[in-house]
Formats: structure tokens, sequence, C-alpha cells
């Protein structure tokens, strides 16, 4: 007899507890985690956010008791919420963070695209050894790739894209230090970084396209870009619509890309919203006010997905029981 079939026969003898009852406790372990490491934090950074919590006041006190009290910090009520939105600051960093997304998920949508109709076509040959180099950025470290691109994007006349732009009889571009180049290596970072997930989505959901259906449009005489439009872009629409939303989802949380590059500047110009809530908190020591920042982007980020979700109804057919 198995440990967990010991177990659970000894717990069945147990007179107040409902046999039924006896498996809910075998998910108690799991749950217990689960708070210890996702539902508190979230608990104690909604209760940071409404006090003016800073390492002084925070960790002042010995032992868990201070921390769980929030040391010292003081009840500040709906403060930093007010200030938050209020800043101009923020409604900056709010703005830059939704072009952000725009740009770079139209970016990963149409360079996945047009990778993945190219693996996937009869007249390619080597496909399984493209799809292997398309799929190779997903094992290298983030930390890594992003390093590489900010010296790819290097101001200096020995960077990559400069070179690539001497070469054209075209200028060095001070990449770093002015905003819109700056915001223009975010996104191509940005794109490489997600592209392979969007092309294996993109890629499954092509190969589930009924091959009738070109067929016939072949038999009426569309074109290639006529049986793109109409037969195959309607048949991916859903699947390559819920990638989008996840790489959006993906790309309203960057913080290495702009950080790594240049700390969201110039001068906080390209501070995108999770770069602005870590700095106040950490670099300006408003922990209270950074949680407050955090909230109000998970917030959003949550009524984003929420609302994209039910107007590209991809949750129809799930059952709600």
């Amino acid at each position: 007899m198995s440990t967990i079939s010991r177990v659970a026969r000894r717990v069945e003898t147990i007179p107040f507890l409902d046999k039924r009852d006896v498996s809910l406790l075998f998910v108690l372990p799991g749950l217990f985690v689960f708070a210890a490491f996702m539902l508190f934090p979230v608990v104690y950074l909604v209760g940071i956010s409404f006090t003016n919590a800073d390492p002084a006041s925070l960790f002042a006190g010995e032992g868990a008791a201070s921390m769980l009290t929030f040391g010292e910090a003081t009840f500040v009520g709906l403060r930093n919420y007010v200030n938050v939105l209020t800043d101009p600051t923020f409604w900056n960093s709010f703005g830059v963070t939704w072009l952000f997304v725009a740009t770079s998920v139209t970016l990963k949508i149409g360079l996945s695209l047009a990778i993945a109709l190219v693996v996937t076509s009869d007249r390619v040959r080597g496909k399984r050894v493209m799809r292997s180099f398309i799929i190779l950025p997903m094992g290298l470290p983030a930390i890594f790739t992003v390093t590489v691109w900010r010296g790819i994007f290097s101001s200096a006349e020995f960077g990559l894209a400069n070179q690539a732009l001497s070469a054209l009889g075209i200028g060095s571009i001070a990449w770093l230090s002015e905003r819109w180049p700056a915001f223009l290596a975010y996104n191509v970072t940005e794109m490489w970084l997600a592209y392979p997930f969007m092309v294996i989505i993109t890629v499954s959901a092509l190969q589930d396209v009924p091959e009738q259906l070109h067929e016939a449009a072949k038999v009426d005489g569309a074109g290639f870009f006529s049986r793109l439009l109409h037969v195959t872009l309607p048949s991916i629409k859903r699947p390559v619509l819920f990638a989008s939303i996840l790489t959006a989802a993906a790309s309203f949380q960057q913080f290495l890309i702009p950080y790594v590059f240049n700390k969201g500047g110039p001068a906080r110009a390209n501070e995108l919203i999770v770069v602005y809530g870590y700095r106040e908190a950490l670099s300006f020591s408003e922990y209270g006010y950074g949680a407050a920042v955090s909230l109000i982007a998970v917030l959003f980020i949550g009524a984003f997905m929420w609302l994209n979700v039910k107007r590209g109804r991809l949750a129809e057919g799930v059952s709600e029981q």
C-alpha cells in the first residue's frame, strides 16, 4: 500500500470529517505554497500602497512582526494614488508604455506572420533547420540578449547599427541619447525577444488551416494575396489574437530593455511604467508611492486583457461551470 493511500485511510477515520472532503486536505499544501509565494506579496503590496513607507520606516523595529505591520510607516489613505494620478511624469510613462505596446505588438505580428508563411510554404526546403534557428532566441537568457542589442545600438561609431548606416551613406545616430531613436531600439529588441513565441503559435495555426479552403480559392482564381486576406488570415485570427494579447501583456511589463539600455532616458522620456514604479520605489525610496504605481499598472493590464478576451470572444466554448 502506498504512503498516500495509508494517509488517506487515516484521514478518513477522523470522526468530524466528511469523507467527501478528504480530497480537499491534499490541496492544502499547494494552497499554502501559493499563499506564501503569490498571495501574500500581493496583499503586502496593497498594504504598503496606503502608507508612506520608505526604507527608514518600513524596516524599523525588530523581528518579523515589524514587517507584517509595515514597521513605523504611517497610514496615509489614498494619498499615494492621488499623487500618482496627478503626476505628469506618470502620465508620460503611461502614454509611452501603451505606445510601446502598440508598436511592438504590430512589429511582432508582422515579422512572425512573414516568417511563419515562409517556413510553412511547400516551396521552401530545409524548413526543419530554419525552425530550429527561429526558436534559438528563446534559449538565451534575456539579460544576455538585451545587453548584446544595447551594444548593437551603441551611440558610438563602432556600434553595429551605426556601421550599417555609415555603409548606406547615412550619418551616425545617438541611439540611446535621443528619445525616438531609443524608442525604436526598444521596439527592435522587444521584437527579437518575442518573435519566436509568436512564430510557434502562428505556424501551428497555419498548419490547421484546411487545405481544401486553399484549393477552392485557387479554383475560383484567387491569387496568393487574395488567399492570404480572405482564407489564411481569417482562419488563424483567434490563435494569433490570443498570442498577441499575451505578448502585449509582456510588453506592458517590459523592464529589462529600457532599464539596461538607458534607464528609460533620456531624462525619463522613455520610462515605461514598470521602470517608473521601480525607480520611484528603489531609487527615490518611495515604497508606498511605487506600490501604488504597480497596483495601478496591474489594474490597467488586467482590464486590457479582460476587454480583449471579451471582445475577441476567445472564451467561447469554455464551460462556466
